[in-house]
């Protein structure tokens, strides 16, 4: 809907050869999130919960933070292991040779517009949304690691765009940020490290 307005208001999502714009992604990404997040936040109060409890449990936010930042290399290995497997045992998934966001590291500004994706419609937005259905999931839709299940998977199929095979490492990977959540009943330490996970992606790619 979203990015229907946004074409509908003259902002094209491809420039004139045919790569991602930008200005299309940046306004796309930060109407989504507020929009999203928005909408999360007028549910859990119309239900008469607090929003603050349920993202983050009133645990300490350092601590919770620290714990993101322990996890990443974890969360690196993990990534890594999964690459290796695929590669080795179905290469035939990745279909899709170079990620179409790559495309957006031409320029200065494009290289900034990505770290934006991946901070804060990734690891705030992505991280926020799985906290609410997780927390859905264990109240009222049946039990907590069915909830997880099924966010991992549809997280895992949001990312094909990306490749087969980056659809089932994202799906991992929201598997175990969604149990982080569970675990510690805090999004804060998912958020974190998602973010970094994010950014040390971006880097890699910077520095190729």
């Amino acid at each position: 809907m979203v990015g229907g307005l946004l074409m509908a208001v003259g902002l094209a999502p491809t420039g004139p050869d045919q790569s991602l714009s930008p200005r299309f992604v940046f306004a796309l990404s930060l109407l989504d999130t507020v929009m999203l997040l928005t909408l999360i936040v007028a549910l859990l109060i119309r239900r008469g919960e607090r929003p603050l409890d349920v993202f983050f449990g009133g645990r300490p936010a350092l601590a919770e933070a620290a714990c993101g930042v322990l996890s990443v290399p974890f969360v690196l290995t993990v990534v890594l292991v999964l690459m290796a497997a695929v590669m080795r045992f179905a290469p035939q998934l990745h279909n899709v040779p170079n990620n179409p966001l790559e495309t957006l590291l031409r320029t200065p500004s494009g290289v900034w517009v990505f770290l934006f994706v991946a901070i804060v419609a990734g690891g705030v937005r992505e991280e926020l949304q799985r906290a609410f259905l997780l927390h859905r999931f264990t109240h009222d839709l049946g039990r907590r690691w069915q909830g997880l299940l099924i966010c991992s998977i549809a997280f895992g199929l949001g990312h094909t765009l990306q490749g087969n095979d980056a659809a089932i490492i994202t799906g991992a990977l929201g598997a175990l940020w969604g149990s982080m959540y569970l675990i510690r009943g805090s999004a804060l330490g998912p958020i974190v490290s998602h973010s970094l996970f994010n950014s040390a992606e971006l880097l890699k790619i910077v520095l190729r």
